[in-house]
Formats: C-alpha cells, structure tokens, sequence
C-alpha cells in the first residue's frame, strides 16, 4: 500500500482534531481552468475554508509521491502543467514517478481517505454519461463517492450528462444524496436540473448528523449544493449550447473522457466567457460549505 504524505499544517490539523477540507487539484492545474483563473481558484477556495475555522488539503502526487496539503512552495507547482489522474492512476503515478498527477474526485476521494479527511469539496462530480447504455461510459467519481467515508460536495454534476441515471446510480451503489438548502438536484452551472434530490438538508449540523450516523464504515454521501443565485448561467441558452456541443462531439467521434473538455471550452465559447466566473464562484462556495460541515463534524465528535 503507497504511502501518503501529509504536509504539517495539516497533520496538526488532524491530530488536534480540528476541520480539515480535502480539495481536488484538477481544477487548479493546467487541465482546469485556464491561467490566471486556476490561482484564483486556489487563492479563493483557501481562503473561505480558513475564514470557516477550517484547513484545505490540496490532493496531488508530486516526484511519485502522493500528498495531501501544499506548502507556500508548491503553489506554483500545483497550478502548473500535470497528467490527470483517477483513481485507478495513482499507483503508476507513484511507480513511474509523475512529475504532477493532478487529482480527479475518484483519486482525491482515495488520498483523503488514507489521512482520515472526512470532507471533500470539489466543483463538479462526473457521472453516468448520455448513450452509456452503449459505451458504458459511467464516470469513476460515483464508485469513489458511495466507497470513501467522506461527504463529498460538489454543485451536483455536470449537466451535459444523463443525471437521472446518475442519480440512479448513487442510489443503487447507497450513497445517500443531499441538496443544500434546496429541493433540487443542481446542474453544475444552473441551480436546478428539474430533478428533485432524494433529501433536503438546511444546516451543516444535520448533514454532520447524517455523516454520523452512517450504516456503513466506508459509506460516503453527496452533498449538492447549488452555484449562487447571481452566478448561475441562463438554463435556455445552457440547454442549447449543451445539445450543439453533444451532437458536434458525436459528429467528431468526440468520446470518454475527452468529452468534458470539449463540452466545457463550447460553453466557455457560446457564454463569451461567463461560464469562468461561474465556475470560480461555484468552486468558491462549495468549499465555503464544505468547510462549514467539516467543522460541525468536528464539533459533533
């Protein structure tokens, strides 16, 4: 089993039992969002889990070795240039020595576990993808949410997938599915997909509740939480960019994983660059919330 390394600030953390909020990397790396937004990002994200009396944990392997929390000096690093790395990646990162493997959920998720994080916020998870009954393209971040003991929250998924079958598949792999202050499943950009969450929640101390109260040693559950009123993306000229992009990835035999990508640089493109405050402001508040449920676990211990 590889080894983790947990930077100072964040063992302390732990061993003092105070919040700790894991983050993914992904989106703060070249393969996220573009140059200055990834530092912002970053920069922002830190910033409001500290101001809720929490300390971030930015997951990465760096040189082969994996690692939870950045000093000052792996800033730059972190926003820099890296492989993406699920899951399923992190050992041949290791073994192979990867300069920056940059953490999707599903690998996030893993190195949180491992140092007894018991929450993660991210932007948006991954999901069951439209056609899947075809490609069977389901997204390893589902598996990694219902298996890792952590409340992941995130601001629902990614509304170019299939959510109803992604909500589904959360159900039947357990992991119990929770909206922020809301009745909706939220789609990432947009605060509603029309679907309805199975659970309502409206404090972080419920949600600390729920996470208690778990039937099983590695169950996790998501929680959704809508992007901000002010930052949401109009959902009729959404719903129309999505579909063009769709049908140009099926025309291009655009596939996989390379199917985000394409999809979010259409939108970036259609919205004349809206979608990128949307986005910083709905990495930004998920780990404002993110924080706030960390520290109410910490105070139900």
């Amino acid at each position: 089993m590889f080894d983790v390394r947990v930077s100072d600030e964040v063992a302390t953390a732990l061993s003092e039992g105070n919040a700790v909020v894991a983050m993914e990397s992904t989106i703060f790396s070249h393969l996220g969002l573009p140059s200055p937004a990834n530092e912002e990002a970053l920069t922002r994200c830190e910033s409001v889990v500290r101001a809720a009396g929490a300390v971030p944990a930015v997951t990465a392997v760096f040189g082969g070795v994996a690692q939870i929390g950045i000093d000052d000096a792996s800033r730059e690093r972190v926003c820099g240039p890296a492989k993406k790395m699920a899951e399923r990646d992190i050992p041949v990162a290791i073994a192979q020595r990867w300069n920056y493997g940059a953490t999707t959920v599903s690998a996030a998720l893993a190195l949180a576990e491992r140092a007894g994080i018991s929450v993660f916020a991210t932007g948006g998870i991954g999901g069951v993808h439209r056609g899947s009954e075809l490609t069977g393209d389901i997204s390893a971040d589902l598996d990694a949410i219902a298996r890792r003991a952590l409340v992941t929250v995130s601001a629902g998924a990614k509304a170019f997938l299939d959510l109803a079958r992604t909500l589904e598949y959360l159900e039947t792999a357990g992991a119990p599915v929770l909206g922020w202050k809301t009745d909706d499943f939220p789609a990432f950009y947009t605060r509603s997909s029309g679907l309805n969450v199975p659970h309502r929640v409206d404090s972080a101390e419920v949600v600390a509740a729920i996470y208690r109260n778990r039937t099983r040693n590695d169950q996790g559950l998501l929680l959704a939480v809508p992007i901000p009123e002010s930052d949401a993306l109009d959902v009729d000229h959404l719903d129309a960019v999505l579909t063009a992009a769709l049908d140009e990835c099926e025309a291009q035999g655009v596939r996989g994983a390379a199917i985000t990508p394409f999809v979010l640089g259409r939108i970036a493109e259609a919205t004349d660059g809206d979608s990128l405050p949307a986005n910083l402001a709905l990495a930004e508040h998920n780990a404002e919330v993110a924080a706030q449920v960390a520290v109410a676990i910490c105070q139900a211990s």
